[in-house]
């Protein structure tokens, strides 16, 4: 990664541009997957107040990160570990749009928001590149407790089990038997 400095007026001794260095060689190693990059650093003072602000551009998004602190290098190190931040929040918001792709492979459409929240992704152990999402749906955290009276009626003929909170605040799972009767599960 070239790193350009602007407006240092005193010299950094050498240990601190061996950790200015690493912590610049961390962010290089998550940006530089499609060449090699530039970050512009630029250094003023005001009223004994060292100010840093380092650009970058990161998939053709700006990165800005500014610090500011009495101590040149700590203002250094701050904007430095404010633009990794930034860096790894794109990287895995980058990766999580890549992995839920663009079209539908069947039918060559967009493939339609789903109206499930997405919890997380788990990788089968076998060797075929199968995944597993997990989704939490109907989620509501202002629901009201429902009877076991009220969860038969909520039950349909296409559902096989409803999941509820009872009126102590409890989890409780209705489940239809083949024989047409219910189970109660309660936690």
């Amino acid at each position: 990664m070239n790193v350009s400095y602007k407006g240092i007026k005193k010299e950094l001794s050498l240990q601190q541009k061996e950790k200015l260095q690493a912590k610049f060689s961390r962010i290089a190693k998550l940006v530089e997957k499609r060449g090699e990059r530039e970050a512009h650093v630029v250094v003023t003072s005001e009223n004994h107040l060292q100010k840093v602000e380092i650009t970058m551009r990161f998939y053709g998004q700006p990165l800005v990160s500014n610090a500011a602190d009495p101590d040149l290098f700590n203002a250094l190190m701050g904007a430095v570990d404010k633009l990794d931040k930034q860096v790894q929040k794109n990287c895995t918001k980058f990766r999580a749009k890549a992995r839920r792709g663009g079209n539908d492979a069947k039918n060559g459409s967009p493939k339609e928001a789903p109206t499930e929240q997405l919890v997380g992704v788990v990788a089968s152990s076998d060797r075929r590149k199968e995944t597993q999402r997990v989704f939490r749906v109907n989620h509501h955290e202002d629901r009201k407790p429902m009877t076991i009276e009220e969860a038969l009626l909520d039950m349909d003929k296409s559902k096989d089990y409803v999941a509820f909170r009872d009126e102590r605040d409890k989890i409780s799972v209705l489940v239809r038997r083949k024989d047409g009767h219910f189970d109660l599960i309660e936690s």
